[in-house]
């Protein structure tokens, strides 16, 4: 079911759109001069090692860090002019509460933004926390606190939040971190319906299978190593030049098989 904030007026406008774009934080410039965009029911993947960037333009994007320069526009305005139209998954997650909060309770923060904290939900809202807690498998335990569940359950319980959101763009950092295989394949699958809905996506993450997936691939290694259509980016040279690792080409996938010497990432989160 599509969320009433789907507006169809903001259908042929890019949904994000850079010019010239610097970010990077205070006076340290992580990614300079970036022109990119996406179009309604398009998916990027930012592709990169720890440190690259990724992270940095994803936040940039979720209004979450002020750009150093040029232009970007986020529906059609500045980001976080409206967030009740974006969900953000970041990278990392509150371990606790000052409230026991349970799974269910903080799946409901995903509709704030569209309600407001104290606002009053109604049926939709309810449906859309109901079908996104269902979506990713933890309907049994929707009662559960969140301090008592496992990494990937966290994981979980935060990606339903922000499918609960029902957004016009998602900006998902590493949003398989933590996942076992079953529940990457359907998270993959959520968020391919989101996206077939009318969503956009934009995910960073270090998975060459999951970019390939996505219509456009940016590899980051704090500059752009490549960007463009996926299968044409995704090439054996450039994932050396953006990791620093030897691969090879099966078929339609290529895959990393080792570790060229010096060319070990960053040890800090990006």
């Amino acid at each position: 079911m599509s969320d009433p904030a789907m507006s169809a007026d903001s259908c042929a406008e890019p949904v994000v759109q850079a010019r010239g774009l610097s970010v990077g934080y205070s006076t340290d410039a992580i990614l300079s001069l970036l022109d990119f965009s996406v179009g309604r029911g398009q998916t990027l993947a930012l592709v990169g090692a720890n440190g690259s960037g990724k992270s940095t333009l994803l936040k940039a994007i979720a209004g979450l860090l002020r750009p150093m320069g040029g232009e970007l526009s986020v529906l059609g305005g500045l980001p976080l002019a409206t967030p009740a139209r974006v969900a953000y998954l970041g990278q990392f997650h509150p371990s606790g509460f000052v409230l026991p909060l349970c799974v269910a309770e903080v799946v409901r923060m995903g509709r704030f933004a569209a309600r407001g904290l104290f606002g009053k939900f109604g049926p939709a809202d309810e449906e859309a926390v109901h079908e996104a807690i269902e979506a990713v498998g933890l309907s049994d335990i929707a009662d559960t606190p969140l301090n008592e569940l496992s990494g990937g359950q966290r994981q979980r319980v935060f990606i339903a939040q922000a499918l609960a959101r029902r957004a016009e763009l998602l900006l998902l950092d590493e949003p398989e971190a933590n996942l076992d295989a079953a529940s990457r394949t359907n998270t993959r699958r959520l968020f391919a319906e989101a996206v077939g809905r009318g969503a956009s996506a934009i995910i960073a993450t270090h998975d060459i299978d999951a970019a390939a997936a996505c219509d456009h691939t940016m590899l980051l290694a704090r500059r752009v190593v490549a960007y463009g259509p996926s299968a044409q980016v995704l090439r054996a040279d450039a994932l050396l030049e953006t990791f620093g690792v030897v691969g090879r080409a099966e078929g339609d996938k290529v895959v990393v098989v080792g570790r060229e010497h010096g060319h070990e990432g960053c040890d800090h989160a990006d």
